[in-house]
């Protein structure tokens, strides 16, 4: 027995990725910043990235290629210049996944 799926198995994956709520977004944004931590301080979405915690920019960017891997997104540059929170990144992949 042969099933075409005429591309549905991509179209279920993109709309799970879209489909990601909130706070699923920004456990996975956490992931990638807990090697960054300083003390006991948690990692909240009013975080500030470079000031809050112990990542320069060269590990901002790496961490951003890999969350638009794991999102399937590509975050403009003029975009990510103007991230400074857990929230405000949070944001601009909810948004970007859901124009895909």
């Amino acid at each position: 027995m042969i099933v075409e799926t005429d591309g549905m198995t991509d179209t279920l994956e993109r709309a799970r990725v879209s489909g990601q709520s909130r706070g699923e977004v920004i456990r996975e944004i956490c992931r990638h910043l807990v090697p960054f931590q300083t003390g006991e301080r948690p990692i909240t979405g009013d975080t500030v990235i470079a000031k809050d915690l112990t990542i320069d920019s060269l590990a901002i960017m790496d961490m951003v290629m890999e969350l638009e891997d794991h999102f399937d997104i590509s975050i403009p540059m003029n975009v990510v210049a103007e991230i400074h929170t857990v929230d405000q990144l949070a944001d601009t992949i909810q948004k970007l996944c859901a124009r895909r």
